[in-house]
């Protein structure tokens, strides 16, 4: 079974200074929703200078994030949150849990209807930390392994995760 407690990196030291200040909960649900801003700067800085927690989630409400993590049970939000994507899960489960991948790749090699391949590269850790690679990363020097997961969507829900060593 594939198992990585991956982690998202955060953009820049004041927003991961803001984020504190933030309640656990709304931690996780800007971690996951946060894939789907429009304009993830300019969203997530609007997002932070909301006084109260009430206020952020009314504003996620209205900009019509909130619906696309809380529509699942708290079970399966935990699942997303615990960032270890698994057959059956869809396209919009696997961008809460890794974000967007590094490459996207079409197959018609598949009996689907739509067949794609969503390339990621990870990296783990010298303390054995699975993280999801993201580009100018401060991160990337300290890592000890660098791997591919090729995660195929049929009809947009996971049938399939592939690792690979290293990054092509």
């Amino acid at each position: 079974m594939f198992a990585v407690l991956s982690l998202l990196l955060l953009g820049s030291d004041a927003e991961a200074g803001s984020l504190k200040k933030l309640q656990a909960y709304e931690r996780d649900h800007y971690e996951a929703l946060r894939v789907f801003f429009k304009d993830e700067k300019k969203e997530t800085k609007i997002f932070l200078k909301l006084k109260t927690p009430a206020e952020r989630d009314q504003w996620l409400k209205d900009a019509g994030y909130w619906d696309k993590f809380y529509k699942y049970d708290e079970g399966t939000r935990e699942e997303i949150l615990s960032r270890e994507p698994k057959i059956g899960w869809t396209q919009d489960m696997l961008y809460m849990a890794w974000g967007p991948p590094y490459q996207k790749l079409k197959s018609t090699k598949r009996t689907a209807g739509d067949t794609r391949i969503l390339v990621y590269r990870l990296e783990v850790t010298k303390d054995g930390e699975h993280m999801v690679w993201k580009p100018k990363s401060k991160e990337t020097y300290k890592s000890v392994r660098r791997y591919t997961a090729n995660v195929t969507l049929d009809d947009y829900t996971i049938s399939d995760i592939l690792e690979e060593d290293g990054w092509k």
